[in-house]
């Protein structure tokens, strides 16, 4: 259990800070954050991002435009209206080692993965183990 000086999206085990909404598999029974999802392991978390960002980028299978570049992607999730976009696009591109503007597919696990780690890194401050998320991936593909 968490001292309570954990990022706030480590102590509710989701690491993206994914707000309420959606009726996530894997949802602690309580919630006592007022606007993030507390799951009962990071392990749920990372899947709730990986679905996200699965949906984002096949455009919710074709319903919407897909979210297929880190530019596209981070603008939906982070929007400027709460965030400096524009930084946390380079930070994320840089840490991938792509081009913001580059169209990524779900297939590719090493950069649907690594985005995922970098967008974490934005939202806790917090370098996170790749191969979890690798593992959280592999039962989703």
């Amino acid at each position: 259990m968490s001292n309570g000086k954990e990022p706030r999206g480590v102590r509710n085990c989701n690491p993206l800070n994914i707000v309420h909404g959606s009726k996530w598999k894997g949802l602690r029974p309580e919630q006592t954050d007022p606007r993030f999802c507390q799951f009962v392991s990071m392990q749920y978390g990372w899947r709730a991002a990986l679905i996200i960002l699965r949906n984002y980028v096949s455009g919710m299978n074709g319903k919407r435009p897909p979210c297929d570049t880190i530019e596209k992607i981070v603008n939906r999730w982070a929007p400027p209206t709460e965030n400096n976009t524009s930084a946390y696009v380079k930070c994320v591109a840089t840490a991938v080692g792509i081009d913001m503007r580059t169209r990524v597919q779900w297939r590719d696990r090493v950069v649907i993965c690594a985005i995922v780690k970098a967008m974490a890194y934005q939202e806790c401050s917090r370098l996170f183990d790749i191969e979890e998320i690798y593992s959280v991936y592999d039962m989703l593909s």
